[in-house]
């Protein structure tokens, strides 16, 4: 999981640039709306958007080996949730533009609220993890 985030950190720090979330992309944005709101305040971008998709199904690829079951999937999602959720803070710490000195509230427009010395969605995503990856334990 971690090497997997660290070359998507630098993935994406090669495409972003220090334009994070796709400021300047040449991509599609829905900048209003219910899923805005849903997405913490974060615009939905056309590269967010496939990049989740094909995130997703590569983490499935072990589908195609084994049966699938509730606790598999449990596991697959809890890799992939806890993958993005290393790799969005990797992409700070490793971008040039930024780096950890960088990383607090009122620095990065697109976490909007924080709690402690992080952003309040990596609390919920390190919730989601652990429960997903307890759940899907008895998988492996």
């Amino acid at each position: 999981m971690v090497f997997l985030a660290l070359l998507l950190a630098f993935w994406e720090i090669q495409i972003e640039g220090k334009n994070g979330w796709a400021a300047k992309l040449p991509s599609w944005r829905i900048e209003k709306g219910w899923l805005v709101r849903l997405a913490g305040g974060r615009p939905i971008t056309g590269y967010h958007f496939f990049m989740t998709l094909f995130l997703i199904a590569i983490v499935h690829l072990p589908l195609f080996f084994v049966p699938w079951s509730w606790r598999l999937e449990s596991l697959l999602l809890g890799f992939y949730v806890g993958m993005v959720f290393l790799e969005d803070f990797l992409w700070f710490v490793l971008n040039p533009h930024y780096g950890i000195k960088n990383f607090r509230k009122g620095k990065i427009w697109w976490h909007k609220q924080w709690w402690g010395p992080v952003p309040v969605l990596y609390w919920f995503l390190l919730i989601i993890v652990i429960v997903l990856i307890y759940f899907g334990r008895a998988a492996i």
